[in-house]
């Protein structure tokens, strides 16, 4: 493909939430556009949007509409013409996706682990520790590793929810990694092993998306996605398709390219931890059907009670 000498229109508008990580992010994606194509810094203009989820910060997010509420406001822009493409974190978008809008691109995958905050290991936390957090998926598991353990909502960006175990409303906290990598935090906390704590679908990804078609911003985008992270990211969605999982439904999935397929892992977690339906397998790339069937399988080995959190 021939590089592109300039953007379609100056400034181009790239759309994002106005959180630090989410502006690091879009910073990241401008900063690899102009390295790619030899734009000056005036090619890109970031445009921020406040979302619904970054204003309401005292419920879980399923309790007030799910990751929608991360990508509605963003959406609506892109549709409106406001901006030409939006940044997110891939863990954050919702398994369907409107028909209108593509998953352009994938920035390389940073780290994929949890950091738990706090305690140097769940085994070092004290008797019946108070935990915090807002995901199913994290709550599930501290239960399964720590049954003693008591687990509070936690909301907000990274700087919010370590503020608030500063201020002793929970023994400890889980973040991912490849936020606080981001954000220059890198010497926080203690990396918890994958076989400990199996990560989000998507984590550590960062997603680009546009029109479906705007032909122009969907070729400058596909020359700075990494093809390998896109796979990978992909093969764990369709598991979601699989699913029909939502943000009630604590679920885990990894993907790692091993000699030239997707070693794909995948579990679902019953909210007291005291249930785990997981496999794994080899899956050629771009292979969506074999991975949708694995969340399939994996729903049909569950319990009743923990079959109705993804049926319901």
């Amino acid at each position: 493909m021939q590089k592109p000498s300039r953007p379609p229109h100056t400034p181009l508008r790239l759309g994002t939430r106005g959180s630090p990580l989410a502006l690091a992010q879009a910073h990241m994606t401008m900063a690899a556009l102009r390295a790619r194509h030899g734009w000056d810094e005036n090619a890109v203009e970031i445009v921020t949007v406040q979302t619904s989820g970054d204003r309401i910060q005292d419920r879980a997010l399923a309790e007030i509409g799910g990751k929608a509420l991360w990508t509605k406001e963003l959406d609506r822009a892109l549709l409106a013409g406001e901006i030409d493409f939006a940044v997110h974190s891939m863990k954050d978008v919702e398994t369907i996706r409107p028909a209108e809008i593509r998953i352009a691109a994938m920035l390389p995958r940073a780290d994929v682990r949890d950091r738990l905050v706090g305690a140097a290991s769940f085994e070092a936390l004290p008797e019946n520790p108070v935990v915090g957090t807002s995901s199913p998926r994290r709550a599930a598991q501290v239960k399964r590793l720590r049954p003693d353990a008591q687990v509070v909502l936690f909301r907000g960006n990274v700087a919010t929810r370590l503020g608030k175990l500063a201020a002793g409303e929970a023994d400890a906290t889980l973040l991912a990694a490849a936020g606080l990598d981001r954000l220059g935090q890198g010497d926080v906390g203690a990396a918890v092993p994958l076989d400990t704590m199996l990560p989000a679908p998507s984590q550590g990804a960062v997603g680009i998306e546009t029109l479906s078609d705007n032909a122009a911003m969907l070729e400058l985008l596909a020359t700075i996605s990494d093809a390998d992270t896109f796979d990978c990211v992909m093969a764990e969605r369709a598991v979601l398709v699989g699913l029909g999982g939502t943000c009630h439904s604590p679920i885990a999935a990894l993907g790692r390219l091993e000699d030239g397929a997707i070693h794909l892992r995948a579990e679902i977690i019953s909210p007291d931890g005291q249930e785990t339906v997981g496999d794994a397998l080899r899956i050629a790339r771009g292979d969506g059907a074999a991975a949708e069937a694995m969340g399939r399988a994996l729903l049909a080995r569950a319990s009743p009670a923990l079959r109705a959190l993804f049926e319901a």
